[in-house]
């Protein structure tokens, strides 16, 4: 499954949930055990939140923000600098894919009016997309699966254990990125300037993500709520946002789009993961995989974290996070419980890991392969070679500052 996810990445859906399928069949997953093996809260979370992204992009409060960056810029370098924290910052937030979808039509629009070729201004937002989705527990699919598997909450991710979270190891990596952007684009000096101000369509789709994040971190204070709450916060907040839409356009077009856009493709790779790695788990591979990393990394935790940190980036260079962090979080609890030592280190190093290692390739994330895609509309083939000159130093340069990050505050 994982070598075909690699050679035919088109395919990846299919192909996940074939796998699933036999192993319905062959009985390694029971139907009577389907329901509890794919984690609906996952699933709704994703949905819920696309569907209030689209009409976030429709009222074109992206394009506001786009513009006052643009006039806050000294020159293009700047402007490539400042669309990439933007990126980053919103897909804090948001799922990096609707991140990019959002921003990245945004940049091509700068680049046409300052007649510079947009591929790096791009890939960089791709990049800055991924690094930052890990900073919270909303702003990417790894997050939220691991935030689910550990029992985290919304603000465990800032303060935990008495501990600063492993939201300031994704900013500390994000701070020491700038210099090597400043490196990479240190050609682009033409100077900018913008007076034009985009008018937004509708400030509801803005209040209802602002609704949606507080909500979220509310739940999290709350005791004993169900394993799906945020899922069922997104769900009920993006039917809200759709019932408000049809009441005042009194018409459904603009809901169908919405629904529409919903990524069915993501949803159905993940149905088909959860079932695939509910197996693993059934059959017992994954404490077998548990055993052979103790057996490589022996009792000593930084040994472990090291592995961890710098395989995860590895394998995320060619393989989705998303299956891979799906695998690992069992494993890695396995390997501490045995250890007798608390997991968070390990959790955080696989997540800053995972999410880092596919900014190497261009069929690392999904975001990169949506930033390419656009490029490739706009006329641009991006070569292997283009994009490993970005992803490389700037996911070397953050990973370890992240790493040094968790090991002097977890270690």
């Amino acid at each position: 499954m994982y070598i075909a996810m690699i050679t035919k990445p088109k395919y990846r859906p299919q192909i996940a949930l074939s796998v699933a399928v036999i192993y319905l069949i062959a009985g390694i997953v029971p139907f009577s055990e389907l329901p509890v093996t794919i984690n609906w809260n996952v699933l709704m979370m994703i949905s819920g939140t696309m569907i209030i992204v689209y009409y976030f992009i429709e009222s074109l409060m992206p394009n506001l923000l786009a513009d006052f960056i643009l006039n806050k810029s000294k020159n293009a370098m700047w402007v490539t600098i400042l669309m990439s924290l933007f990126a980053g910052l919103i897909s804090a937030f948001i799922d990096n894919v609707a991140t990019v979808l959002m921003v990245a039509p945004v940049g091509l629009a700068v680049c046409k009016k300052l007649k510079m070729n947009p591929v790096g201004m791009i890939l960089s937002i791709a990049v800055s997309s991924n690094l930052q989705g890990a900073a919270t527990l909303v702003g990417d699919t790894t997050s939220i699966m691991l935030a689910d598997y550990a029992d985290m909450n919304f603000m465990e991710f800032f303060w935990m254990n008495g501990k600063l979270g492993i939201f300031f190891a994704v900013e500390i990596g994000a701070i020491a990125t700038v210099p090597i952007m400043m490196i990479l684009f240190r050609r682009n000096r033409e100077p900018v300037s913008s007076d034009e101000r985009t008018k937004v369509k509708d400030m509801v789709p803005t209040v209802m993500l602002l609704l949606m994040v507080a909500a979220l971190i509310v739940a999290s204070f709350i005791p004993d709520t169900p394993s799906a709450i945020n899922g069922i916060i997104c769900m009920v907040l993006a039917m809200f946002t759709i019932i408000i839409d049809i009441f005042r356009k009194k018409g459904i077009r603009d809901a169908k789009e919405a629904i529409i856009e919903v990524d069915f493709a993501t949803l159905g790779l993940l149905l088909g993961l959860f079932i695939v790695i509910g197996g693993l788990s059934k059959v017992g591979i994954i404490d077998d995989f548990a055993d052979y990393i103790v057996k490589f990394g022996g009792d000593n935790i930084f040994v472990l974290y090291t592995i961890i940190v710098w395989g995860s980036v590895i394998i995320s260079a060619f393989v989705d996070n998303i299956p891979y962090v799906a695998t690992m979080l069992p494993v890695l609890a396995s390997v501490t419980a045995s250890l007798g030592v608390e997991p968070y280190l390990l959790y955080f190093g696989l997540l800053s890991g995972a999410t880092l290692g596919g900014n190497i390739t261009p069929i690392g994330a999904s975001a990169n392969i949506a930033a390419t895609g656009l490029l490739k509309k706009e006329g641009y083939d991006v070569a292997f070679k283009d994009f490993i000159r970005i992803g490389v130093p700037y996911t070397l340069t953050a990973v370890m500052a992240g790493y040094l990050y968790l090991w002097f505050v977890w270690g």
